[in-house]
């Protein structure tokens, strides 16, 4: 540059032309070096998996001589390929072995030298004023104090009462689920009439912790001998009301029998039917009558549902309580 005779501008032109060229320059090494590297990995990765198979070509073709069939060629290939992995992993365990008694020997040296350190007299000397100033200087502690045996401490927290209390709500909740279990697979009587204008009264037995679903079903099979609309139904075409409430189909007999749920004319926890005989004069007092469950098909439902006493039915609420019963 010092020799160039244009203009200054025409300078810095060149003066940045050559910076340019520099930064490519540099860019371009920097470039080939990480090509040059990623060309070593790759060759180093293939060296890895080829030496297996290299030596395991090498030993097919010393063991073969002259013409052999391709069944045969391929099981010798896989007892060799078999053969060089079984040497491959007893020498990858005799390499760990290595390692572990050298590790071992290394923990045996660290006990040794402890051990020594330990004979020493000064040691033992510093040690023993270590700890005597240790216990010295956590007497003089200000707010080191014992604790007084006749202060109530149960509102503070104690890890072990804690853990005794978990304990024993756990069994108390594993006795509850088995209890209840117990009452699930109880078996009690339901009194139904299939409905269809008129009843046709019938009794069937199911367990307590049996759904709707379930209870309709096992229904179904027994009324369709004798109801021909029935024997095209399906479960899904059905519906169970009791004490003018439409039950779904998820709910358990258990769930009604536990919440002492109520219908509009009636409970909904005792599935026989009984009248209340009771001379009753006390008005608070809840009448004990149970009314059978009506089996139901939809499609007769929607056509009649303006009617009595279909024109009544109206779907469970768990929510909704029904202080009074009502029969018209």
């Amino acid at each position: 540059m010092a020799q160039y005779k244009g203009t200054m501008r025409e300078a810095g032109r060149a003066m940045h032309l050559l910076k340019k060229r520099e930064k490519q320059r540099e860019q371009m090494e920097v470039l080939k070096q990480r090509i040059a590297e990623e060309t070593i990995l790759k060759s180093q990765v293939d060296k890895k998996f080829s030496a297996h198979y290299d030596a395991v070509e090498a030993e097919l073709k010393s063991s073969t001589v002259g013409l052999v069939t391709l069944n045969d060629m391929k099981a010798r290939q896989e007892a060799l390929v078999r053969e060089r992995e079984r040497q491959l992993a007893q020498r990858q365990q005799q390499e760990q072995q290595r390692l572990q008694q050298e590790r071992l020997r290394e923990q045996e040296q660290r006990r040794e030298r402890k051990r020594k350190i330990s004979c020493l007299s000064f040691a033992l000397d510093d040690l023993d004023d270590q700890a005597d100033a240790a216990d010295a200087a956590e007497a003089r502690r200000p707010g080191n104090l014992g604790k007084d045996p006749d202060v109530d401490t149960s509102f503070l927290p104690d890890r072990d009462r804690e853990e005794e209390e978990n304990r024993l709500r756990e069994e108390l909740r594993q006795e509850w689920e088995a209890q209840r279990e117990k009452v699930k697979d109880e078996e009690m009587e339901v009194t139904f009439s299939y409905w269809d204008g008129s009843g046709h009264r019938r009794t069937l037995r199911v367990r307590k912790g049996n759904t709707v679903q379930q209870f309709l079903k096992k229904a179904l099979q027994g009324l369709r001998k004798d109801f021909l609309e029935l024997r095209s139904a399906g479960v899904e075409q059905l519906m169970y009301i009791k004490e003018d409430l439409i039950l779904p189909h998820y709910h358990t007999f258990y769930d009604f029998i536990i919440a002492r749920a109520r219908g509009k004319s009636g409970p909904l926890f005792s599935f026989d039917v009984h009248d209340d005989v009771r001379l009753l004069s006390d008005a608070t007092m809840e009448k004990d009558e149970s009314h059978a469950g009506k089996v139901v098909l939809r499609s007769w439902y929607e056509k009649n549902k303006h009617i009595f006493p279909a024109s009544r039915w109206e779907p469970y609420d768990p929510e909704k309580k029904w202080d009074k019963y009502t029969i018209r």
